[in-house]
């Protein structure tokens, strides 16, 4: 039989506690428990924000490269584990960093003014702003710093005790990628490819080391411009290991000033890298780098869309990982 006019036949006792454990759960269970906010640090750290605006400001006045690698280091973050401060930690007992990932040896940079803004934040606020935050919040002032989009970040992200080395070779996309490679991976990190195709856009700053585009240079292709090819041999002989890490900008025309001169030259086949040029080649993107050549406007919102999308990536909240005291290792 059922119960009688909706009253429990259970021990009144038994009924509470039941209703408690049941509301814990529920409590427990709620995603909106613990959530990235933009407020996040107003009551515990209220200066934390100027202090990471200041210091990202010096760096990319001492090197305005540097600009260009503070974006790249929160991306490389965030498409391994998580934006969760993973890519900084050394090798240790426990630890295989991903530092050492074929996509990050020798390329990502930034480590050290990551370092000094956590030393300046610890001391107004010891154990309080995570590393993942400050990577996400030294991206967006980077972008700021050269003239780019600015945007409203959401912080609460704690910082990771482990590391996603064997993830890495998976998850990050390389200088070879074709079309086809770089919508699946970006999309399976909740990107569309109107969003691959505009954080491509961060590649209007920075440079590129000659091994990664030599085989562009020299390949003869179709879809490259034979005097911006010429011209770009000049630094990068034909060798293998003859001028390997000779730089070169990935934006020819302006290349220490965020713009959309970088999809200008994608449709004049001056792309510098291979993943860099499929995204104007004849396929399903070659629409969307047309409306950002004609609208900076259009290309700069979209960006600033694209790296909130990419900050919510699987973040740490509430008491899951840590706050590291320093973001090399572990606590």
């Amino acid at each position: 039989m059922g119960l009688a006019a909706g009253r429990s036949r259970l021990p009144s006792c038994v009924s509470h506690a039941f209703l408690v454990v049941a509301g814990l759960f529920i409590l427990a269970s709620n995603p909106c428990e613990a959530q990235l906010s933009s407020s996040f640090y107003d009551n515990t750290c209220p200066n934390a924000l100027t202090s990471i605006w200041k210091a990202i400001r010096t760096a990319v006045s001492r090197e305005r490269r540097m600009a260009a690698s503070l974006i790249r280091l929160h991306f490389h973050d965030c498409f391994v584990q998580g934006c969760d401060a993973s890519i900084l930690l050394d090798d240790s007992a426990t630890i295989q960093s991903e530092k050492n990932a074929p996509n990050n040896n020798n390329s990502v940079r930034g480590y050290e003014v990551i370092d000094n803004v956590k030393s300046q934040v610890e001391s107004i606020c010891p154990g309080v702003v995570s590393c993942a935050d400050i990577l996400a919040v030294a991206a967006r002032d980077a972008s700021v710093a050269v003239g780019g989009p600015t945007w409203t970040l959401k912080l609460g992200r704690r910082d990771s005790t482990t590391s996603g080395l064997s993830q890495a070779a998976a998850n990050l996309p390389t200088f070879r990628d074709g079309l086809d490679r770089l919508i699946s991976l970006f999309s399976t990190k909740g990107l569309s490819t109107r969003d691959m195709v505009a954080l491509s856009g961060s590649h209007t700053i920075g440079q590129a080391r000659c091994i990664t585009f030599r085989d562009r240079i020299y390949d003869n292709g179709t879809n490259i411009d034979a005097g911006f090819a010429s011209t770009r041999r000049r630094r990068c002989p034909v060798d293998n290991g003859n001028g390997d890490d000779n730089l070169a900008a990935l934006d020819l025309v302006t290349p220490n000033s965020f713009d959309n001169n970088y999809f200008k030259n994608l449709i004049q086949r001056k792309g510098l890298l291979q993943s860099d040029q499929v995204l104007f080649n004849g396929g399903s993107t070659d629409s969307i780098v047309t409306e950002y050549s004609k609208s900076p406007s259009t290309f700069s919102s979209d960006f600033a869309a694209a790296m909130v999308k990419m900050g919510d990536i699987e973040p740490l909240l509430g008491s899951a990982g840590e706050i590291r005291k320093y973001c090399n290792v572990i606590n």
